[in-house]
């Protein structure tokens, strides 16, 4: 590189690190930055001859990370200083933890030593590895919360330079931001980081359906924009009159987050009501907080008639992220349904910060029990599944992801205590979270004074009463009674007790049925005889046995085939080559091919998502042989590249599929007489397409038809879909994803 290119870079570099001290200065009013300095120099000296994929000095990374964690998180001097110097000891030797903490102190040396054993599941790891990479992470939430922040702030500005990336790579990160990272900053509280993680996310796991939703939201920006101005002028007059100070904007919805209510609720773009929210941001004292949102609440239900179903309380039940803000949708003078959020200055900085500004304000102010307890709480159930024994297991993954998940719903102990648990938990979920021994010895539960079943799924506002006894003792069916992480792993750990108790019973007589059937009593035999009855290993044959589930007839009859297992084996493998080498070829089937150069492979489309040919694809081989393939923004596709990234490869459909895949359509309209013939019509007869089921529903002069058919490809499904819209008293027509109906 000659001289006017490397001064051109210290210029920029200076730059950059001048805009990281402003961002800085700007959110903390800091003066003196002289450790801040000092490690900028050591990050520089660390990376001087690194580059990016991009071809860009390294240096720029860590001042980004650094830059977001003081801008766009909020913290400060120990995190800037870790943020800068976060890549230093594992890209260069001659640094080492031992030289961090010399130089910058215990703390700044734990968090880089944390983010340094951090590997992220898009290098490829092994997948137990992976889970003990992600473990890690998460272990220091009851650490040092900064850990976890600043590995989002890295991830976030990865993602905004992936464009450098392979595409097989860049699907990777993405799954694995989307399915991990942007629920990890969701529950942390940190909803623009959240939102712009799944955005980014979906640009390269759905690129055409994400510029599509991005143009149509800047198509209709200017009418936006009048019809919020013309809504909230009588919002703003009535505030200056009744003296309350506030500052009212719009947030639009993320392009994610539109997509996904166009997916659960099958509708266009068009049919979104609600693309953004008003947010009222309040200037008054912390006592007085809930007062002046309600009379907020009131001053704007004064103005607009609000939808009653839709109000949201999160200021009185906070959530367990620590949000607060009161919502309610209100009907504009257009005829349109608009969300207003209200929450003080205080709830909206925790709102757009999350963690780091509830601890900040928790120094502050004696914030009020519920909101502290939700995130103890949350971080209890987190640590009972990082604890699991069971470390190996890659379900820890969906374990550690539902920990992460907001939505939930509030119950009330006997005493008036206040817990929260994820939607859809059971009774005996609330008491394995009240306490362990409780859940074990659980006989029945009421629920508002009246006895319920253990699995019956609670609703907010619900009281709980939990009646035990020390006789009983977790039975194996309990395992689908529960949800959450903490209740799956106590009931386990209680059958593994319960279990060790009966297999040894077991084991005993299984020596004795062995030796009445002459059948060795050896190791290998005790395999054979578990494999031969299913089972997933020896233990559990001892138990079935103990349980009298297995007889003696049973092992008699184990033994009849180990006999004459080796003679049915030849000959079966004989008669199986005689087959193979009479059978008529297969009709040639569609090819995957995928980045290298395989092609032909064995393989069948996922029922969760319906892939057709034209979607973007991952193909996922549990074994190596036979392939399934899934979309690429399906859920289950996301976790399978998080979880088995060495077993999926990214793969393409070839240009002319030879055979057909199922579609599907949903329809709905005003009904009238000939429509579902005037429909098979267009399909059958028009598009030549076979149809497999057809589903209808009607209320009155509405309906919703629910067809899967065989086609080709995407566009196959466009073009239907075109056709059907022309049809008189269709109002709309679209793919579907999901056959629940057919």
């Amino acid at each position: 590189m000659d001289s006017i290119s490397q001064q051109k870079e210290k210029r920029e570099i200076l730059k950059r690190y001048k805009a990281l001290l402003w961002t800085w200065s700007e959110n903390k009013g800091v003066k003196k930055n002289n450790q801040v300095r000092k490690a900028f120099i050591m990050a520089c000296q660390a990376h001087d001859t690194m580059r990016r994929r991009t071809g860009e000095p390294y240096i720029y990374h860590p001042l980004e990370v650094a830059r977001i964690v003081a801008g766009e998180i909020g913290l400060g001097e120990t995190a800037i200083i870790s943020a800068l110097l976060h890549d230093v000891v594992e890209d260069n030797p001659d640094y080492t933890i031992e030289i961090i903490r010399t130089n910058f102190g215990d703390k700044v040396a734990y968090i880089v030593d944390g983010l340094t054993k951090i590997k992220d599941g898009y290098e490829r790891l092994e997948s137990n590895a992976q889970v003990e990479s992600i473990k890690k992470m998460l272990f220091t939430l009851s650490d040092d919360v900064r850990v976890i922040l600043i590995k989002l702030a890295d991830r976030l500005h990865n993602m905004r330079t992936l464009d450098s990336m392979p595409p097989s790579k860049q699907q990777n990160i993405a799954a694995e931001t989307l399915y991990l990272y942007s629920p990890l900053a969701h529950r942390l509280g940190l909803y623009v980081i959240k939102s712009e993680l799944e955005d980014l996310a979906m640009k390269y796991n759905e690129p055409e359906i994400y510029r599509t939703i991005s143009a149509k939201l800047k198509e209709t920006e200017i009418e936006r924009s009048i019809f919020v101005r013309d809504l909230i002028l009588p919002i703003k007059q009535a505030m200056k009159s009744k003296g309350i100070q506030c500052e009212i904007d719009t947030r639009d919805k993320s392009v994610y987050s539109i997509y996904k209510k166009m997916q659960s609720k099958e509708i266009p773009f068009e049919e979104v009501y609600d693309l953004f929210a008003v947010r009222i941001i309040i200037d008054g004292p912390v006592d007085d907080e809930k007062m002046i949102c309600w009379q907020a609440y009131t001053i704007i239900t004064e103005q607009y008639n609000p939808l009653q179903s839709r109000l949201r309380d999160w200021i009185v039940t906070p959530k367990a992220n620590g949000y607060e803000s009161l919502h309610t949708t209100i009907m504009s003078p257009m005829g349109r349904w608009v969300e207003i959020q209200i929450r003080t200055r205080r709830m909206h900085e925790i709102a757009e910060r999350g963690y780091a500004a509830h601890w900040k304000y928790k120094q502050q102010v004696d914030r009020d029990k519920i909101q502290e307890g939700g995130l103890d709480e949350w971080l209890g159930s987190l640590r009972a599944v990082l604890n699991s024994k069971d470390s190996s297991s890659l379900n820890v993954l969906d374990d550690i992801k539902l920990t992460l998940f907001s939505d939930e719903v509030f119950v009330w102990t006997p005493r008036g205590h206040l817990k929260s648990l994820p939607i859809g938990s059971t009774a005996l979920d609330f008491a394995y979270l009240v306490h362990t021994e409780l859940g074990t010895h659980c006989i029945g539960v009421k629920l508002n004074y009246n006895l319920v079943p253990l699995n019956h799924k609670l609703r907010s506002g619900d009281q709980v009463e939990i009646i035990a006894s020390k006789k009983s003792l977790p039975k194996e069916e309990w395992l689908e009674y529960v949800i959450t992480p903490r209740a799956k792993m106590s009931i386990i750990e209680s059958l593994k007790e319960q279990r060790k108790v009966q297999a040894a019973e077991g084991r005993l007589k299984l020596e004795e049925f062995f030796n009445a059937n002459q059948i060795n009593f050896s190791k290998g035999n005790i395999n054979r005889c578990s494999e031969y009855f299913k089972f997933r290993s020896p233990v559990d044959l001892f138990y079935k046995i103990s349980i009298n589930d297995i007889t003696s007839d049973h092992i008699k009859e184990f033994g009849t085939f180990y006999a004459s297992e080796n003679m049915h084996s030849k000959s079966n493998k004989e008669n199986e080559l005689r087959s193979d080498s009479k059978s008529h070829p297969s009709p040639k089937k569609s090819k995957l091919v995928v980045d290298y150069n395989l092609d032909d492979l064995d393989f069948s489309v996922a029922n969760c998502c319906h892939p057709l040919p034209g979607d973007d694809i991952i193909a996922f081989s549990p074994e190596g042989t036979h392939y399934i393939v899934h979309r690429t923004n399906c859920n289950e596709a996301l976790g399978l590249m998080t979880r088995f990234s060495k077993q999926v490869i990214h793969a393409k459909w070839e240009n002319k599929p030879k055979n057909t895949f199922l579609g599907g359509i949903k329809i709905s309209g005003f009904d009238r007489k000939n429509m579902i013939s005037d429909i098979i019509r267009v399909i059958s007869d028009d598009m030549r397409f076979n149809i497999r089921s057809f589903h209808i529903d009607t209320t009155g002069e509405l309906y919703e038809a629910y067809i899967s058919l065989f086609v080709h490809n995407t566009l196959d499904i466009k073009d239907t879909v075109d056709k059907l819209t022309h049809i008189d008293g269709i109002s709309s027509a679209s793919r579907m994803i999901q056959f629940t109906k057919t």
